[in-house]
């Protein structure tokens, strides 16, 4: 009966809000500002943009990057083909600019695709636990994490279309292509020497063990740090060692954690922390303690073993990125500073939601948003 009253409430305040509240085109320095939709297709294996927040603008962006992804994809496989001649495969695929200006013109245009109306359509689906008439971090948190998986999911389902040759719906160590950020380097680069493609990687992802890898598997192949997978987590904790056991022991000593290891669990628990501002004497009292809680057997060294307590800080997953992007949001759009967000305070911020790219109509400058990158 409470929840009913707030949301009795809530309504009567919406309505007002829709037929008084600010438009879109009346957000002061916001007045020439045009959203442009991005893209967070990729082919390199180092990239995270935050998700978009609303699930419109997400399949609007979804249908942009798979034609991207095809043309690319078309282009590295079909080589002997030219894109120009219309008969060739994909031709049809490859993607048309005009379309892309035509959404962008959809999603600025105040009669087809009007922000305060969406803001007040979203918000009470995201207030939920609890639905008080406010957003809280976590509930921001989650919102962004189920968004995140089912991007990821969509971009697993693509791989695998691509990978699965025999069309059974599994993924076998034979049919698996290396990514193109393998294919493309030395034999002797690290991105070559890493096991992030190789058959250690497949069968630590293969949970039930019968060389194939389904949906559920792939996807956590592709996404090892969002698994749940404990050998998958051990694989992540031997390729850090492999990768900074710089005297080739087989484990991590003191200065090999010290000199990579410990800025990256530092920066994850203090994302504004800045070690070059930092004097390497003053880092080395805390990197000490920290490398005595995970050497567990006192040795002197940290093993693969040692470093699975602290794996999601290595290798955060995406649960962290959207609390990075819950977190960002309430900063901006909370004016009360109460930690929260109401849907008044959405509204009248509504450009923090919507915060792919902007340009101002009269400049050809772009403003890019790079602050979860």
């Amino acid at each position: 009966m409470k929840s009913f009253l707030i949301y009795v409430l809530v309504a009567v305040l919406l309505i007002y809000l829709i037929n008084h509240g600010p438009k879109q085109q009346d957000h002061g320095s916001d007045h020439h500002r045009r959203l442009k939709l991005r893209s967070a297709f990729t082919f390199t294996k180092e990239k995270h943009d935050p998700v978009a927040f609303d699930p419109l603008i997400a399949e609007i962006e979804r249908r942009r990057e798979d034609r991207q992804w095809e043309q690319q994809y078309f282009q590295e496989h079909h080589k002997h083909l030219s894109l120009e001649d219309p008969a060739a495969p994909g031709h049809e695929s490859q993607p048309e600019w005009e379309d892309f200006m035509d959404a962008e013109d959809y999603v600025n245009d105040e009669d087809r695709f009007n922000i305060t109306s969406r803001l007040i359509t979203l918000f009470p689906q995201i207030d939920v636990n609890p639905s008080d008439g406010f957003l809280s971090s976590d509930e921001l948190t989650e919102w962004n994490y189920q968004l995140a998986l089912k991007e990821v999911m969509h971009r697993t389902e693509r791989d695998m279309e691509i990978q699965d040759k025999n069309r059974d719906g599994f993924v076998s160590f034979q049919e698996y292509d290396p990514p193109s950020w393998v294919r493309q380097s030395e034999n002797d680069s690290l991105a070559f020497q890493l096991g992030w493609w190789r058959e250690e990687h497949f069968n630590a992802s293969d949970e039930d063990g019968d060389g194939r890898l389904n949906m559920t598997e792939f996807n956590n192949f592709l996404h090892p740090s969002d698994s749940n997978n404990k050998k998958l987590h051990m694989w992540l904790c031997k390729e850090e060692v492999r990768e900074r056991d710089t005297n080739k022991d087989g484990k991590i000593d003191f200065q090999e954690f010290f000199h990579g290891l410990f800025d990256m669990i530092r920066n994850y628990d203090d994302p504004d922390h800045n070690a070059s501002h930092v004097f390497e004497t003053s880092r080395e009292v805390p990197a000490k303690k920290l490398f005595g809680e995970l050497d567990r057997d006192n040795d002197g060294y940290v093993s693969a073993d040692e470093l699975l307590p602290i794996v999601n800080k290595l290798h955060p997953g995406e649960r962290f990125y959207a609390k990075q992007q819950a977190d960002y949001t309430i900063m901006q759009a909370d004016k009360n500073k109460d930690g929260r967000l109401d849907v008044h305070e959405m509204i009248e911020n509504p450009y923090v939601f919507y915060n792919a790219v902007f340009a101002d109509d009269e400049d050809d400058d772009y403003d890019y948003h790079d602050e979860f990158r």
